[in-house]
């Protein structure tokens, strides 16, 4: 199968959007994932993917925690920042903020995941990362609606996409 096909077919599979930050000690990155899955609950670990073309790439293999951000709609420009090249993604000091354990946030976002990368795979021309989950926070109530990523759009999901 070529890459195409491949990403044609893809194209038409939506997924979650999420948000990944590190620091390796030579400052922030942060990129825009739809290849986050959880893996297992216990222990509770997670897998995301990295193109090697991914300018945050190098800093995510060298970091050894990262934040990981799952983005609604309301956050929605959190995740064209993460996706958007060539910018810096830390300008607004704003729109983020470190931990006490060094790793750089967004604040906006409402649920956040810290983990410890525990395992790296090549994959083609792309890294797999396995995270272990150390902490999670979810504030709010959740009133934004999931945010979606489908055929290289981002979408709301809403009582009107809801089937009985």
């Amino acid at each position: 199968m070529s890459p195409d096909a491949l990403k044609a077919l893809f194209r038409d599979h939506p997924s979650g959007v999420a948000v990944i930050t590190a620091d390796a000690g030579r400052g922030p990155v942060a990129m825009t994932a739809s290849s986050l899955f959880s893996i297992s609950v216990a222990p509770p670990l997670l897998v995301f993917s990295a193109s090697e073309m991914s300018s945050s790439t190098p800093t995510l293999l060298a970091a050894e925690t990262v934040v990981i951000h799952l983005i609604d709609a309301a956050c929605h420009d959190i995740a064209v920042l993460g996706a958007t090249s060539g910018i810096d993604r830390f300008a607004d000091p704003e729109q983020w903020a470190v931990l006490p354990t060094g790793e750089p946030y967004y604040v906006a976002p409402r649920r956040r995941i810290r983990g410890r990368v525990v395992k790296k795979e090549d994959a083609g021309a792309a890294t797999l990362f396995v995270v272990h989950v150390i902490e999670s926070w979810q504030e709010g109530e959740g009133d934004a609606p999931p945010l979606v990523y489908h055929n290289r759009e981002w979408h709301v999901l809403g009582d009107v996409s809801r089937l009985a």
